[in-house]
C-alpha cells in the first residue's frame, strides 16, 4: 500500500482551519497517513493561489478538498490513494 502525500493548507487566525486541521488529523492518524501543514501566511506563493480557498486539502498534489473537510470523502480519497 502506497503513501499518499497529504497536505492542509491553511492560515492563521482561521475557525475553518482548526475545524479541517482536527478533521485532517482524525483521519490520517486512523488510515496511518502522516500529513503536513503550511500556512499561506508564510508563502506568497500559496496565499495568491489559494488566498480565497483555505483551508484546502491536497493529496498528492492535487487539490481534493476545500472551505469546509468532509471526513468521509477524505477518507475515501486517501484510501484510493493509498491503493495508487
Amino acid at each position: 500500500m502506497r503513501v499518499p502525500e497529504l497536505l492542509l493548507i491553511t492560515k492563521k487566525d482561521c475557525h475553518l482551519c482548526a475545524a479541517a486541521r482536527a478533521t485532517v488529523s482524525e483521519v490520517a492518524g486512523r488510515l496511518g497517513v502522516p500529513w503536513q501543514e503550511s500556512l499561506i501566511d508564510d508563502d506568497a506563493g500559496l496565499r495568491e493561489r489559494f488566498a480565497d480557498e483555505v483551508p484546502v486539502v491536497m493529496i498528492d498534489g492535487v487539490q481534493r478538498d476545500f472551505w469546509t473537510i468532509d471526513p468521509a470523502r477524505l477518507e475515501r480519497k486517501l484510501r484510493d490513494a493509498q491503493q495508487g
